[in-house]
């Protein structure tokens, strides 16, 4: 029994780091994840080597095209484009992978615990996560923002709160699977708890499911801050997104300043692209079936 669980244990292993490799053969999940990281740099990196000041106005230096001393032009109020675009990169990052985070943890102990308990205890739970689904999650976040004003931490919470059913049923579908392996029955046999099955069993050999639904996750989240910062719902000034780059800039586009609105657009595009293309990437990596 013991040689059972042992082998359960070392085989996920060597499955990731086949997984891993597999992952580095693809390029366009690679060129991915070099956006990710080059954003990450840009946005909280880049302030530290092109201060900006994003909290008072100058009205001196409204609307300037972009040139040498602000290189990407400035805002309707002086605020130096570049570094607003670092600036509310921070936010729509930091609150992207926040929420997506948040949202893969809720979903992943919800769908475990209704995928291994089974019957009424999964019947009940997952007709939550269907209600839940049948409600876009952008009217919730439309309908709290117009409650409450959101802060960076609200956001992440509302976000979260909104995110989490899509894992849950990935992650159900994958314990329903599981629960019934020789190792999880052999834990059971010997005494082991339901909780130490699903923490110790179940969850570890989900991982590949629950990562590859986090960077999905982290991609939607980014869309949905951007949608409601758009909608003017968002983070309040001085804070900012790229959404709210976007809202601000865009009565300025219809005028030829055009580097309010293409740069912020350009940003969102990138980082979801490259975030689908991870997820991409790490489904095609975690396929047994792809594996030759």
């Amino acid at each position: 029994m013991t040689a059972v669980l042992q082998t359960a244990s070392v085989e996920p292993v060597a499955g990731h780091r086949l997984s891993l490799r597999r992952f580095g053969r693809n390029r366009l999940a690679v060129a991915g994840l070099a956006v990710v990281v080059l954003f990450l740099l840009f946005c909280f990196v880049g302030p530290l080597l092109y201060s900006t000041d994003q909290t008072h106005t100058d009205l001196t230096q409204v609307n300037l095209a972009p040139g040498g001393a602000h290189w990407l032009g400035t805002d309707a109020v002086g605020h130096d484009e570049l570094g607003r675009l670092m600036y509310g990169g921070k936010v729509s990052l930091l609150v992207g992978l926040a929420a997506g985070l948040l949202a893969t943890v809720i979903g992943t102990l919800w769908g475990a615990v209704a995928g291994y308990a089974g019957g009424w205890v999964d019947a009940v739970m997952m007709r939550v996560v269907d209600a839940g689904i049948a409600i876009p999650a952008l009217f919730i976040l439309l309908v709290v923002s117009a409650i409450t004003t959101p802060g960076v931490p609200g956001l992440i919470v509302i976000l979260g709160l909104v995110s989490w059913l899509v894992p849950s049923r990935l992650v159900r579908a994958e314990t329903l699977t599981l629960k019934n392996r020789d190792y999880v029955l052999t834990l059971r046999a010997t005494g082991g708890t339901h909780g130490r099955a699903i923490l110790r069993h179940i969850l570890p050999n989900s991982v590949s499911t629950i990562v590859v639904a986090a960077t999905f996750q982290v991609a939607d989240a980014i869309l949905l801050v951007a949608y409601v910062s758009y909608l003017g719902l968002g983070v309040q000034p001085p804070s900012t997104d790229w959404g709210g780059m976007l809202s601000a800039g865009l009565t300025a586009a219809y005028s030829g300043r055009w580097w309010l609105i293409v740069p912020p657009g350009l940003a969102i595009i990138l980082v979801v692209c490259a975030f689908n293309a991870i997820g991409d990437g790490l489904r095609d990596a975690f396929d047994v079936r792809g594996r030759g």
